[in-house]
């Protein structure tokens, strides 16, 4: 390879079972019904959880891109059969692993579904790294460098300007309240 050559990174082009079995069942490949695709997701993820994972697991959402989605899907098995239990007893919803921002009725050309750090779950955000403990609050992620990144289920600001957020507002941590 030449010095400052990158290898293209392979495609993703496999599909979940639990895919495939949901696309036989409806027949067409499309979505037929919810008690079709509950039947498709793993049984030992909690009951909480199994039917938004399923239907997730049926079709790519409008507007993500075909490979995130699948990868998506891969982390939310991972995630589901490994944390599960816990994240369900800890609170968490399936909107706060799931969640996705509704995108515009007239969706600019350069929209991104999943720009919208604020209203994505956890799993959209995981693209392959690995939860490595979980609270109430926070998800810390391991990057394949090693480094950590915390995900915070609740007040995840929107990237936009200073003072569009009432947040913004708020005295400093430990600052005197007027």
């Amino acid at each position: 390879m030449q010095k400052g050559a990158v290898e293209a990174l392979p495609k993703l082009t496999k599909r979940s079972p639990t895919v495939e079995a949901a696309r036989r069942a409806t027949g067409n490949g499309g979505f037929g019904s919810f008690d079709r695709v509950l039947r498709t997701a793993p049984s030992s993820f909690p009951a909480g959880y199994r039917r938004v994972a399923a239907v997730f697991e049926v079709r790519c959402p409008d507007l993500i891109p075909g490979d995130r989605w699948q990868l998506a899907v891969d982390d939310g098995q991972r995630f589901l059969a490994r944390w599960g239990r816990q994240a369900y007893d800890l609170g968490w919803t399936p909107s706060d692993l799931f969640g996705l921002h509704k995108p515009p009725a007239q969706a600019h050309p350069s929209y991104r579904r999943l720009s919208r750090y604020d209203e994505t779950g956890l799993v959209s955000l995981l693209q392959g790294r690995k939860v490595v403990a979980l609270t109430e609050t926070t998800a810390t992620i391991q990057n394949p460098a090693g480094a950590i990144t915390i995900y915070r289920r609740h007040h995840k600001p929107a990237f936009g300007p200073v003072g569009d957020s009432l947040d913004d507002l708020a005295p400093p941590f430990g600052g005197n309240d007027v």
